[in-house]
């Protein structure tokens, strides 16, 4: 497979979404920066999942695709409009002198943007739904599927690209740091905090609020540690219903911007998530995490040692989008909140309310 073997090419990354999943792909940007040191890397992505990669030190560029936008116009039939906005998106992008763009999501709407770039070199990983006709080639997911972003070290691997750090990374700016330590003076969480993400998509990945409501209890006599709700905006009801009786829980959800959250986690003492973006982060941050799995398993290997994953499969397992326990989610219900302690208090970095 050949790639711009000039010293200084101008490269794009397109990963449009979604949190967790962008975490996962940011380890290519220093593969390439390794490989590439005075080349121009731009990531293409939608503007929730921006702040991700804002202050990434080793990014030159940010580019957004107004998706939005798109859909408003398209749902009013203002054709012309959006036909104008298309071609204006695209010319900004060929603008760029792109010579590898990489469409690391596989899809039609990234594969189209890919091809939107110009770029003489266009490599989709996994590439389907008609998006392997838009790139000059394609690679295959491989890797070791068990290991956390086993498909992106697969990709960097085929391009040739150094990959012996290939680890993941979320920039933080001062501000982020300095609201984190606001937020930790307020609520007196000095001594250490355990930081929980109940949040996500799919009601199968979800672990069950009495279940949360049990670790916090726990978390509260065993460790004598407050414990910290992140969640967004769209999380707030749930989280109510998890705040109703979790007696020693801060409620953050919603009230802070996804690089506050980071910058937050980046400080916590031990990180309780399911399969979500922020409970990613914990790893991407190298705090003690542990991550509870049961519809999905996107890894069991964390390459932490500080960070495990929780998972009891069963003989559906992994369901994934099409469950067949009729809302029991038997493989979530089987992990309780002492396992989540017991587990805890073998982490390497944690110590419990001893820190």
């Amino acid at each position: 497979m050949i790639i711009p073997e000039h010293d200084k090419p101008s490269i794009l990354i397109v990963r449009l979404s979604a949190i967790g999943d962008i975490v996962f792909a940011s380890p290519l940007i220093h593969a390439l920066r390794q490989r590439y040191p005075r080349a121009r890397i731009s990531w293409l992505v939608q503007p929730e999942s921006k702040a991700l990669l804002e202050h990434h030190p080793e990014l030159d560029e940010v580019v957004i695709w107004p998706r939005a936008r798109w859909q408003t116009l398209w749902k009013e039939r203002r054709w012309l409009a959006l036909w104008r906005e298309v071609a204006s998106f695209r010319r900004s992008l060929q603008e760029r002198d792109f010579d590898l763009a990489l469409d690391v999501q596989g899809l039609l709407k990234s594969g189209l943007l890919t091809w939107f770039s110009g770029a003489g070199q266009r490599i989709g990983l996994g590439s389907r739904e008609g998006s392997q006709y838009l790139m000059t080639s394609t690679v295959e997911k491989g890797g070791e599927p068990t290991r956390i972003g086993s498909e992106y070290l697969y990709l960097a691997e085929q391009l040739n690209l150094p990959v012996q750090r290939f680890e993941m990374h979320v920039g933080l700016s001062d501000e982020d740091r300095s609201y984190a330590d606001q937020l930790i003076e307020k609520h007196q969480l000095e001594r250490g905090f355990v930081l929980i993400c109940p949040f996500t998509t799919r009601p199968q990945k979800h672990w069950f609020n009495a279940s949360w409501q049990a670790l916090i209890e726990q978390v509260a006599e065993r460790w004598q540690l407050p414990v910290v709700m992140l969640g967004g905006p769209g999380d707030r009801q749930s989280a109510a219903q998890i705040k109703a009786s979790g007696e020693g829980l801060i409620n953050l959800v919603g009230e802070t911007s996804l690089r506050q959250a980071a910058a937050l986690i980046a400080r916590s003492s031990l990180v309780v998530g399911v399969d979500t973006g922020l409970t990613h982060i914990g790893i991407a941050m190298n705090r003690p995490t542990l991550c509870l799995f049961g519809s999905t398993r996107p890894y069991l290997d964390t390459t932490h040692e500080n960070a495990q994953v929780i998972y009891h499969p069963r003989s559906c397992s992994p369901c994934k989008r099409k469950p067949t326990c009729q809302g029991s989610f038997d493989c979530m219900a089987e992990i309780t909140a002492a396992e989540v302690v017991a587990r805890a208090n073998r982490l390497p970095g944690f110590s419990g309310g001893g820190q």
